[in-house]
């Protein structure tokens, strides 16, 4: 028997989180073969087989913490190992049914750096329905992105452990599936509702979101009377819970008329609604305020002339697109400007930790992007080594994630500096946020003529106001303005982004 142990991970790094094993017990493995995979709060670490076996006993499951040189599974050397998997009889769920097939346990999968927990959002099966291989099981909701968990083997899902609302740690048991044939003669007559659940194809050949019609059956409602803000007209969760709070057509008056004499209290709650916050909604509210509480947090602002790069955009967006398959947008030239500036006052593109500044010498930007369960902030990494084609194609892969809800933690970790644009929802000024540890975000507004002052005349131009909120423990005002000034100069003037200066 071989030990596999928690390997060194680093200078002033003294434990991780088991993210994710790629192997379960009774496989077998060979020298150097990847078992595991570590978290840790700055990097992640692969743990290679040390030897050729069978892995047996994993001691650390997903999702716990453990210490450098912890014991983390056991391998048994040679041919001996094949009696691994018998661990799990103790357990009436592992146990061989009296048919022939085995139940397997449905977990909660590795949710990310630094979340331990999540909530059963829905389930879009039932007990004693049949499922196929990787078919989604249920969809979890984490204070920071929904993970969907598919089925880890066909057969039948047996017993629920976790129902709807429940929150689960990391790693923990939701369900358990009788696997193979001889667990569906033991199903029951729960088709119709797994029916009702399985997402009908759009007109563009697109799903609809799973808890959308799961909702839609609870509700009575059909795909024609919701309105689809997803991708290609995808209905979405909080597409049916609007279609459900809208006013009800004609007829709905005549329960009021019954009751003329209903007390003012409870005629006011049948105008309300009372909805639970998401996790995710209760995580925006938490950090925004603590980002308030923690940061000495100031605002400048300065206004932009977006003539040369209209201009430019237009004289060149048609070529753009023709070679490089994706537009030419806003976000782009702005992302290149704060690039451009941010290696000139670094401390922007800088956050505390303790007594300690973290410089950084790199740029992951982050773009804040609205979506119908909430901001989400995707972060492009190494965006100041990207080209303008590079920064719009992965922008535009974010952003069809995001409205997906299909956003991964990594694509939102380990952001440096952030832009947000309210001006594409018309938002003329305003004084964005930090997103914490980060110390600068800067706001972009929406494009409006005004009349300005150019060498003595009067002209029309498109001005666009730009606000920096800055931590100023870190950055000083003459660093925040003149950051902000130089994303004007380079906006006003995109040549200079050629020329770095």
């Amino acid at each position: 028997m071989t030990d596999v142990r928690v390997p060194t991970l680093g200078e002033s790094v003294t434990e991780a989180t088991i993210a994710t094993w790629f192997k379960k017990p009774g496989d077998s493995v060979a020298v150097d073969e990847m078992l595991c995979e570590l978290e840790t709060d700055k990097v992640t670490v692969e743990v290679p087989s040390p030897v050729a076996g069978t892995l047996g006993e994993i001691v650390a499951a997903e999702g716990t913490t453990v210490g450098v040189d912890a014991l983390l599974a056991v391998i048994s050397e040679g041919g001996a190992a094949t009696a691994a998997p018998a661990k799990a009889e103790p357990e009436a769920e592992s146990a061989p049914s009296a048919t022939g097939g085995a139940d397997i346990d449905v977990m909660v999968p590795a949710l990310g750096e630094s979340v331990t927990e999540a909530t059963v959002a829905t389930w879009f099966k039932a007990e004693g329905d049949t499922v196929a291989v990787d078919e989604m099981l249920c969809e979890l909701e984490t204070d920071k992105v929904s993970v969907e968990v598919p089925a880890p083997a066909a057969g039948v899902l047996s017993k629920i452990l976790a129902a709807g609302g429940v929150t689960v740690e990391a790693g923990g048991k939701l369900a358990v599936i009788a696997s193979g044939a001889a667990g569906a003669k033991s199903a029951p007559a729960a088709a119709p509702v797994a029916a009702t659940a399985s997402p009908e194809i759009t007109k563009d050949g697109m799903k609809n979101a799973p808890s959308a019609e799961k909702m839609m059956a609870e509700k009575g409602l059909t795909a024609d009377q919701v309105t689809g803000t997803g991708r290609d007209g995808r209905i979405m969760k909080e597409d049916v819970m609007n279609a459900s709070s809208a006013p009800a057509p004609a007829a709905a008056p005549a329960p009021r008329a019954s009751a003329p004499a209903a007390p003012v209290a409870a005629h006011q709650a049948e105008r309300e609604e009372r909805v639970k916050m998401t996790r995710l909604r209760q995580t925006i509210a938490r950090r925004l305020k603590d980002s308030q509480n923690t940061a000495a947090m100031l605002t400048t602002y300065n206004e932009v002339d977006m003539t040369e790069v209209m201009a430019l955009r237009n004289e060149y967006k048609d070529l753009f697109l023709k070679k490089h398959g994706v537009k030419l947008g806003f976000m782009s030239f702005f992302t290149k400007a704060c690039n451009h500036a941010l290696r000139e006052v670094p401390e922007v593109n800088a956050e505390i930790d303790g007594t300690d500044i973290v410089y950084k010498n790199y740029v992951n930007m982050g773009i804040a992007a609205g979506t119908p369960t909430g901001l989400v902030v995707p972060v492009v990494k190494d965006a100041d080594a990207m080209s303008f084609a590079e920064i719009e194609k992965e922008i535009s892969r974010l952003g069809g994630l995001a409205r997906d809800g299909k956003l991964s933690m990594a694509d939102m970790q380990g952001g440096s500096f952030t832009i947000s644009n309210g001006g594409v929802y018309g938002s003329l000024m305003s004084s964005p946020i930090l997103n914490p540890p980060q110390s600068g975000i800067l706001g972009m507004h929406k494009i409006q003529d005004r009349p300005m002052a150019i060498n003595g005349e009067v002209v029309i131009r498109p001005m666009m106001y730009l606000a920096l909120s800055y931590d100023h423990r870190v950055v000083d005002g003459k660093g925040a303005v003149t950051f902000l000034v130089r994303v004007k100069e380079a906006l006003e003037d995109p040549r200079r982004l050629l020329m770095d200066l």
